[in-house]
């Protein structure tokens, strides 16, 4: 019986401990995430967004980025880049420099707008706020994915991720 107890202590501790590994989190450095993102052949994620104002980024936020289930498919699958316009809180000028070069570069009009790119770089999908939480993004993201990689090899690249 105490070796019963033991062992289940054990497994339950296991059960609670953090996870090891690389953990989620939105980056800052589009041209350091875009050469991880090469490196570890993962497709890059790159979020515009009014995080303390725009009533949709806040909506995508709690509704996927902030959960688990998005959380832990994008650290193992996605370098994730976050451009941030907020109103309430200052950024560092170089910063807000770099996201405002991005949001011209590809013309970003609205917020949220999410870019998916291919390891290489390549744009290959735009996104934005959609019902379903983290399970229909996260399934869109796979779907353009998989369109990428069966597309016909004779079609010109997409527009690529500016030089920095």
């Amino acid at each position: 019986m105490k070796k019963t107890i033991l062992w289940l202590s054990v497994a339950l501790l296991l059960a609670c401990t953090p996870r090891t590994g690389r953990a989620f989190s939105w980056r800052t450095d589009l041209p350091e995430a875009a050469a991880d993102a090469r490196q570890d052949r993962k497709f890059l994620l790159l979020n515009f967004s009014g995080s303390d104002w725009c009533g949709w980024c806040k909506r995508l936020d709690a509704e996927v980025f902030s959960t688990t289930a998005f959380q832990d498919y994008a650290a193992s699958d996605l370098v994730c880049v976050l451009a941030d316009f907020p109103r309430s809180k200052e950024l560092d000028p170089a910063l807000r420099s770099r996201n405002e070069r991005l949001m011209r570069h590809f013309r970003v009009e609205g917020f949220p707008s999410i870019l998916l790119f291919s390891p290489d770089g390549e744009l290959i999908d735009k996104l934005g706020y959609q019902p379903g939480g983290p399970d229909a993004f996260i399934r869109a993201i796979q779907q353009a994915r998989s369109r990428h990689l069966m597309r016909n090899p004779g079609l010109p690249p997409g527009p690529k991720l500016p030089p920095e």
